[in-house]
């Protein structure tokens, strides 16, 4: 991300993330921060902020993601029958699967999980420095995958101003669910 704001010129940014994006926005505050001006993050809470067993329930799409080959043929499978099934409606269905029906593209997106949550034995949370910038967590009441209490807990691995939103009704997918509130939102916050 630095790489990016370095070609174009940019000192510092305003850095809105969701999903893999939010996580990306926490590491970049915690390791850059002077790169940060405000952060948002959506859905996904800080990596240090506890694990709720809710969370650990959710998240049980992620160990399935692991098996190379079987997830892949899994998901495509009956036209794409299972992760339509899994995704509940929720998001913008069609253009996922034209997306992950290019050649490649649903192993890329699946190696994600293997490269960042693969399975390792119990130990030590890695030490992370905390959040520095003033960070907005956005959490929806339809994520079926996150748990908002995460989101909420993120503000103990915050030292700078925090405010916790949610967006009730919203599935995962909250630019899509509810642009309007979300923009409301982002205007506020870093306006």
């Amino acid at each position: 991300m630095t790489g990016v704001l370095d070609a174009l010129g940019v000192e510092s940014a305003h850095v809105v993330g969701h999903d893999w994006g939010a996580a990306a926005g926490w590491f970049i505050a915690m390791f850059q921060p002077g790169r940060v001006k405000k952060l948002v993050v959506l859905s996904v809470g800080h990596p240090r902020a506890p694990r709720t067993f809710r969370q650990d329930e959710m998240a049980w799409y992620q160990l399935f993601f692991q098996f190379e080959g079987i997830a892949e043929a899994t998901l495509a499978h009956d036209a794409w029958a299972w992760l339509r099934r899994f995704s509940r409606g929720d998001g913008d269905q069609e253009r996922y699967v034209r997306d992950l029906s290019r050649p490649g593209a649903l192993t890329a997106s699946l190696n994600w999980y293997r490269a960042n949550l693969a399975p390792r034995m119990p130990g030590p949370a890695p030490e992370l420095p905390p959040v520095r910038v003033p960070t907005l967590g956005i959490w929806s009441t339809n994520d079926h995958y996150l748990d908002g209490e995460r989101m909420e807990k993120s503000a103990g691995c915050v030292e700078a101003p925090w405010r916790y939103e949610v967006i009730e009704g919203a599935s995962h997918w909250i630019p899509l669910d509810a642009p309007g509130r979300l923009n409301e939102l982002l205007l506020d916050w870093l306006g």
